[in-house]
């Protein structure tokens, strides 16, 4: 074998890169190693790293697919560059990349939320949500007992269902029921004749549950409700369903299962535990309230109310106020209406107002107001109408909203809080009663990654769960120590990724790459020690040690010194920045860079160079002080600094 071929084949080799701001560069680097690329701001780092390496990698991967997959992908246009030789595959980790989708946190990332899902479907123990009881088995005959509690006379129909929520045209699944005997089903919420039926949309996911019997309660059903009952159960594996006539609403259904009944009898709106039952990103488990974003938008009265030392005449109510113009007529007339029946001036300073009425005014009366005025003939004309409130009327037309201009107007009133209904844990509450170690799988979202690590540490289950258990926890382990390791241990699964910096976003994403295992990749990263304490920049350089002997090479750019003495090759682009920069001032070890006395890096690092401390500082002025007090957001514990 030619010895040159050898070595060409160990190193990635750039020439003629003229990318932005780049001059005709020529660059010679080790392969399977750690190459730091460093120099001033804007000195032109990313562009021979992103830009040209990076981007000439995608481009070759994009040519190599087929051109059915090619028009999915778009056109990749070739970087200026003369050409690249020993490029592998590439992965870009920036700071750009974070997901703004307000379902996506860091346990879903991270892929870690999936394999809680599993662990909670296949060793969660459930409980009843409205008494807490442990949810038990039950029989037939314990189903049709709590059937016939309801009075005489209540019609309902016996369902099994068969399929939930599933695509597909069905033609064969009606033509089977027909030949067991069964003549009508239950499609999509609607009652059809099945010697009618017509095949369904198959793009579509539907639901269909096959009517076994339609009975009404009355003495002497026992015997016929029970046969019904058992046929249901065995047709839908076990689950049965039990549809009331003559009601609607969440009391029209009720389910029953053989595997899961509460002790207490309450109703129970959960038939099966399955990973989509943990899914707040699918209508099986996300809560109904909020749909699974545990966020939902309110009116905030602090938005709705301006200086609070005028009135309501003078226009403190902002949305129903013209700008110093005060209130609109229609709602001063209505208010002066509120205000005979209440008692009180709309001359009045709002802060001097009673407490009931400020409330009135904002949530609205339960008693109608009379409304007078004078049309232009000088006539008086009266109605009545009810008082629904400010905070009410703005979340109306909020909903009621059917262009961007009108949403956004009425959006400036409302803020983000917490759903009322699951408290921002974006599941529906029987899901939430299904716990592993008396834990339920928000409640272990919602730790820091630090007393998650510990959670698992200390779980222990029966042998039985342990030996169903071991691989998934072996998963989660691995994945939360690849978190640990990239100094995220502060952060909590439930944390929404738009609320990420980009440094901690990319530390996610080096985690991800390195649970994943690839080797023979280049990873190009941009200064993935941004933000980062010293105490962990040492773990996040071990952590990109580890993924350079899985066989990988890594071009990081990066100013920070630890890790550029870290590198097995350090290349230091400059002198300056913008024209001023776009060349290799460096090319070698991070001992060949301290001895270059071309290089501004070098000279600072090695000590030739430094920056002075300033003997005197500007004093504190105590009246140009920035205060915030009380800040809650994200991990923030009611902060007053």
């Amino acid at each position: 074998m030619n010895p040159q071929s050898t070595q060409s084949q160990d190193l990635l080799v750039v020439k003629g890169a003229r990318v932005h701001n780049l001059q005709n560069v020529t660059v010679e680097m080790p392969r399977n190693s750690l190459v730091v690329f460093t120099g001033l701001s804007g000195s032109g780092k990313s562009s021979l790293a992103f830009d040209t390496i990076f981007a000439e990698g995608q481009r070759r991967y994009v040519e190599s697919l087929s051109a059915y997959a090619r028009q999915f992908l778009g056109q990749v246009d070739r970087p200026d560059v003369d050409f690249i030789e020993g490029l592998s595959p590439a992965v870009s980790i920036d700071q750009k990349s974070t997901n703004r989708n307000p379902r996506s946190t860091v346990g879903t990332i991270t892929e870690i939320h999936d394999y809680l899902r599993l662990l909670w479907a296949r060793i969660g123990v459930p409980f009843c949500s409205e008494c807490g009881e442990q949810i038990v088995k039950q029989t037939p005959q314990q189903i049709v007992d709590q059937i016939l509690e309801y009075p005489e006379g209540t019609k309902f129909q016996v369902l099994a269902e068969l399929v939930d929520q599933k695509k597909g045209e069905f033609v064969d699944l009606f033509k089977d029921l027909i030949a067991q005997g069964y003549a009508r089903a239950m499609v999509d919420g609607e009652t059809i004749s099945l010697a009618e039926a017509k095949p369904l949309k198959k793009s579509y996911k539907h639901d269909i549950a096959v009517v076994v019997d339609r009975l009404a309660i009355k003495s002497g059903i026992s015997g016929r409700l029970t046969d019904s009952i058992e046929t249901a159960l065995k047709l839908a594996g076990g689950k049965v369903t039990i549809d009331f006539v003559d009601k609607k609403g969440a009391d029209a259904k009720r389910n029953f299962s053989e595997q899961m009944s509460c002790p207490n009898d309450h109703a129970l709106a959960i038939t099966e535990i399955e990973p989509r039952t943990f899914s707040f990103n699918a209508p099986f488990g996300a809560c109904q309230e909020c749909s699974g974003l545990g966020t939902k938008m309110a009116v905030d009265a602090d938005l709705v109310i301006g200086d609070v030392e005028a009135s309501v005449l003078d226009g403190v109510i902002l949305p129903w106020s013209t700008q110093g113009k005060g209130l609109f007529h229609y709602f001063s007339r209505m208010l002066q209406g509120l205000a005979k029946d209440l008692s009180f001036s709309l001359k009045t300073p709002w802060q001097d107002l009673p407490e009931e009425v400020q409330y009135a005014i904002l949530h609205g009366n339960d008693f109608d107001v009379q409304v007078r005025w004078k049309n232009r003939y000088g006539r008086e004309l009266r109605y009545t109408t009810g008082f629904e409130g400010v905070l009410n009327y703005i979340e109306r037309k909020y909903l009621e909203s059917e262009n961007d201009y009108s949403r956004g107007k009425w959006a400036g009133f409302l803020r983000e809080i917490p759903c009322p209904a699951c408290e921002g844990a974006r599941l529906r509450p029987e899901v939430l009663a299904i716990k592993v170690a008396d834990t339920s799988i928000a409640a272990v979202a919602a730790m820091s990654l630090g007393d998650c690590v510990e959670f698992f540490a200390k779980l222990k289950l029966g042998k039985r769960d342990e030996k169903i258990a071991a691989q998934v926890l072996r998963e989660i382990r691995a994945r939360l120590d690849f978190l640990m390791s990239v100094g995220l241990d502060y952060l909590s699964l439930e944390r929404a990724a738009g609320s990420l910096s980009g440094g901690e976003a990319q530390r996610i994403r080096l985690a991800t790459q390195i649970g994943s295992g690839l080797t023979g990749v280049l990873y190009v990263l941009d200064e993935p020690s941004i933000g980062l304490h010293q105490r962990d920049n040492r773990r996040l350089i071990d952590t990109l040690i580890k993924l350079r002997e899985l066989g990988n090479t890594l071009v990081v750019v990066e100013h920070d010194e630890d890790t550029i003495k870290t590198s097995d090759w350090v290349v230091d682009i400059g002198p300056g920045a913008g024209i001023n920069g776009g060349r290799v001032v460096h090319s070698g070890t991070y001992k060949q860079l301290l001895a270059n006395k071309d290089s501004i890096t070098g000279d600072y690092l090695s000590g030739r160079k430094s920056i002075a401390l300033p003997k005197k500082r500007r004093p504190i002025d105590p009246k140009r002080v920035i205060s915030v007090v009380g800040a809650k957001a994200n991990n923030l514990k009611n902060l007053t600094v």
